[in-house]
C-alpha cells in the first residue's frame, strides 16, 4: 500500500458518519473550576498572622470578618469553621494547629471549599504547600482551594503553573525576611547594640540595658549560692517549687533543666555573649548551636551584675565536672613548681572543666622566664677519651619485645588503665595522683593519701593480689588526646620507668613515642601505605608509627638514661612538692561557706525541706 493510499484510508475513517440508533453518549460530570458557582458547598476560612504582635492583631480581626462576610453573600454556601493561626510561620506546618485542624476536616468530609487570603497565608514552604493542594486535589469528592489575592482556584487545571510560581516566590520572600533579619542582627552587634531580652532576676532601663530587679534578683542570686553551696539542680528545684517562687513565665513549677539553664547564663554576671545559637535554615526554623558559623561577640560587664564573676566561673567549673558525676569538686589546677615534677599539672580523670590551653598555661607558669622546655630535636653530649662511641646505636622501641616486665599505662578516648607490672612495683599503693607536662608529653605518677581529694583508686586488693581498675576518663582524655596530638579513634599506650628516692617512688610515662593501636576497618589495606603490624588487641591491631618501620627505635644517645636520674639530690626531685594554684584567669574569690549558708538561711527562713536538706 502507497503513502497515497494509507492517507486515504484514514481519511475515510476520521470521517465516518455514526448510526445514531447504535450509538449512546455519556457526558462528563460537571467539576467545579471556579469558586464562584451556584452549587452548594460546605466552606472552611483559613486565617493566618506570622507574629503574635499587637499590631498584627488588626489584621488578623479584620481577616476573620472579612471572610464571615464573603460567605455570606453566597446563598448556597455553608460556613463550617474559620481556622485561625495566629503569631505562626507559614514556613512549617509544625505548631499551626488551626491549619492541620481544617486539613483533618476536608478528609473527614467536612469541606468542599477552602478559602484564604493569599498563597503566603496558606503555606510559604514549596513542597509542603504544593503537596497539601495536590493531596486535596486528589481527595474523593476533590477540594478545592481559593486564593482571593492571586485570583487563583487549585482546581481549576489551568492554575497549576501559577500556584508553582506563587509558592516559590511566598517561600523566597520568606527567605528574603530571614536574610533581612540576619543582616539586621549583625549591625546591632558590630555598633555594640547587644539583644538583652527579658530574663528572670532583670528589668530594663530607658536605655534597653538589662539592670537587677529589687523584686526578683534573690530569686537567680538564690540559685547561684544553693549550687555553690552543694545543692544539685534538682534538689534546688525542688525547693523553689516548695516554697512558691514563680519562674520569669510565671510557672511554679521548676524543673532541673530549667535550673542548669539559669547557671549557665552569663548574664547574671554581668556579660551578654551573642549568638549562642542560629537558624540555618528558614524553612526548617531548626536552632543548632553556633560553633563558629556564625560571627559572636561577648560584651564584659555589660550591666550590674547579679552574682560575682568568680562565682559564676566557680559554678560552670562544677556544672562541667558533674556532667561526668564529679559535683563535689570544684577544680583547681596546680602545677609543680620545682624538682623532678616541675612543670606537672595535676589532673583528675573526671575534669572537663579546662581547656588543653589552660593546661599549657598552668605549666608554663613554673618556669617564668627561662622558658617552657621541650621535647629537643637534637642532643649534645660530652664525652671523654676513650669512651665508646654509641652513635648510631638504636634503643629499640618497647613494642618489638614482651611488655609483661615493663610499667604501661594504656588510653583510649574513654578509659585509661595501668598495668599489673606497675602494682608489683608500688605494691602497698591504692591510690594515686596524676600530673600531666603538656610541652614534654609525659604522665607521671605519684602516690596520693587518702584524703587527698584529687586521689584515684587505681586498682582493688585481693587478698595478697592487686587488680588493674579500668578508670573512667571521658571528660578529661579528650583533652589529653589534644594535648598529645593523638587520634581519638586509636588506643595508646604508654611506657613507664619507676623512679625512686627517700621521699617515695613515682613513675614517668612517656607520651613521644607509645605503643599506637589502630582500629582494623581504619588501617589501608594498599601495601605502601599499611604500617608494621605487631599483634591484634581485640578490634584493635598493634602497630608502630611509619617512621620506625625502618627503624628499630630511636637514637640511643636521644634518651636520656634513668641511671642518671639517680645522681639528683634530695632537693632536685623533691617527688611530694605540693602544686601551686593555678587559675587561668587569676585566683578565683569565690564566695565563703559562711556568706553562702547565710544568704540561703535568709531567703529559706521556716523551710523545713531546707533543713531536712542541709542534714543529709
Amino acid at each position: 500500500m502507497t503513502n497515497e493510499e494509507q492517507k486515504e484510508r484514514i481519511r475515510r475513517r476520521v470521517h465516518v458518519k455514526i448510526d445514531e440508533k447504535n450509538y449512546q453518549y455519556f457526558p462528563e460530570t460537571e467539576h467545579t473550576d471556579t469558586y464562584d458557582n451556584d452549587s452548594f458547598q460546605r466552606v472552611g476560612i483559613y486565617v493566618r498572622v506570622s507574629t503574635d504582635n499587637v499590631h498584627q492583631s488588626m489584621s488578623y480581626e479584620l481577616q476573620k470578618k472579612y471572610y464571615e462576610e464573603f460567605v455570606k453573600r453566597h446563598p448556597k454556601w455553608q460556613l463550617v469553621d474559620i481556622y485561625a493561626d495566629e503569631g505562626i510561620s507559614g514556613t512549617s506546618l509544625k505548631h499551626r494547629d488551626a491549619f492541620n485542624r481544617m486539613i483533618a476536616d476536608a478528609r473527614a468530609g467536612r469541606l468542599d471549599l477552602i478559602i484564604t487570603k493569599s498563597v503566603s497565608r496558606f503555606a510559604r514552604n514549596v513542597v509542603d504547600f504544593l503537596g497539601m493542594v495536590r493531596m486535596l486535589s486528589e481527595h474523593t469528592p476533590r477540594i478545592g482551594v481559593f486564593f482571593e489575592a492571586e485570583c487563583i482556584y487549585s482546581l481549576n487545571e489551568r492554575s497549576q503553573m501559577a500556584l508553582s510560581f506563587q509558592a516559590t516566590m511566598a517561600e523566597e520572600e520568606s527567605r528574603n525576611k530571614s536574610r533581612s533579619m540576619e543582616t539586621s542582627l549583625r549591625m546591632r552587634l558590630d555598633h555594640g547594640l547587644p539583644l538583652t531580652p527579658k530574663l528572670l532576676g532583670f528589668t530594663h532601663d530607658e536605655n534597653g540595658k538589662l539592670v537587677p530587679d529589687p523584686e526578683t534578683s534573690h530569686i537567680p542570686k538564690l540559685i547561684f549560692y544553693m549550687y555553690l553551696y552543694g545543692f544539685s539542680t534538682q534538689q534546688i528545684a525542688d525547693i523553689l517549687t516548695y516554697i512558691g517562687k514563680k519562674t520569669y513565665l510565671g510557672n511554679a513549677k521548676w524543673t532541673a533543666a530549667g535550673i542548669a539553664t539559669t547557671l549557665r547564663n552569663e548574664r547574671y554576671c554581668g556579660d551578654v555573649f551573642t549568638r549562642k545559637t542560629f537558624t540555618p535554615d528558614v524553612i526548617s526554623h531548626r536552632s543548632v548551636k553556633n560553633r563558629g558559623e556564625r560571627p559572636r561577640s561577648r560584651y564584659i560587664d555589660e550591666h550590674k551584675a547579679i552574682v560575682s564573676r568568680d562565682d559564676f566561673i566557680a559554678v560552670q567549673h562544677m556544672l562541667q565536672n558533674g556532667k561526668y558525676r564529679n559535683k563535689s569538686i570544684l577544680p583547681e589546677l596546680k602545677v609543680i613548681s620545682g624538682g623532678l615534677l616541675k612543670g606537672y599539672v595535676m589532673i583528675h580523670p573526671k575534669w572537663g572543666a579546662f581547656t588543653p590551653q589552660n593546661y599549657q598555661q598552668a605549666s608554663a607558669s613554673a618556669y617564668g622566664s627561662e622558658g617552657v622546655p621541650v621535647v629537643p630535636d637534637e642532643v649534645q653530649v660530652r664525652v671523654q677519651e676513650g669512651d665508646f662511641d654509641l652513635r648510631g646505636y638504636e634503643l629499640a622501641h618497647l613494642d618489638f619485645f614482651n611488655e609483661s616486665k615493663t610499667p604501661f599505662l594504656t588510653l583510649d578516648s574513654r578509659n585509661l588503665k595501668f598495668s599489673v607490672e606497675c602494682f608489683r612495683r608500688m605494691p602497698q599503693v591504692l591510690r594515686i595522683e596524676l600530673l600531666v607536662h603538656p610541652s614534654l608529653k609525659k604522665i607521671a605518677v605519684r602516690p596520693a593519701e587518702e584524703g587527698n581529694r584529687n586521689a584515684i583508686v587505681w586498682g582493688t586488693k585481693s587478698g595478697a593480689s592487686v587488680y588493674a581498675r579500668n578508670i573512667p576518663g571521658t571528660a578529661f582524655l579528650g583533652t589529653l588526646f589534644t594535648l598529645f596530638g593523638w587520634n581519638r579513634d586509636n588506643r595508646y599506650r604508654l611506657y613507664g620507668a619507676s623512679v625512686q628516692s627517700g621521699e617515695g617512688s613515682a613513675f614517668l610515662f612517656d607520651a613521644t613515642e607509645p605503643g599506637i593501636f589502630v582500629k582494623d576497618r581504619h588501617i589501608p589495606r594498599d601495601s605502601i601505605n599499611m604500617p608494621m603490624i605487631i599483634n591484634r588487641k581485640g578490634r584493635h591491631v598493634g602497630a608502630v608509627p611509619e617512621e620506625l618501620s625502618k627503624t628499630f627505635g630511636r637514637e640511643f644517645l636521644y634518651e636520656q638514661s634513668l641511671a642518671s636520674l639517680h645522681k639528683l639530690t634530695k632537693e632536685e626531685w623533691k617527688l611530694r612538692m605540693e602544686g601551686k594554684l593555678f587559675a587561668s584567669r587569676g585566683e578565683l574569690h569565690v564566695t565563703s561557706y559562711e556568706e553562702l549558708r547565710a544568704f540561703i538561711e535568709e531567703q529559706l527562713q521556716g523551710v523545713e525541706i531546707w533543713e531536712a536538706m542541709n542534714h543529709e
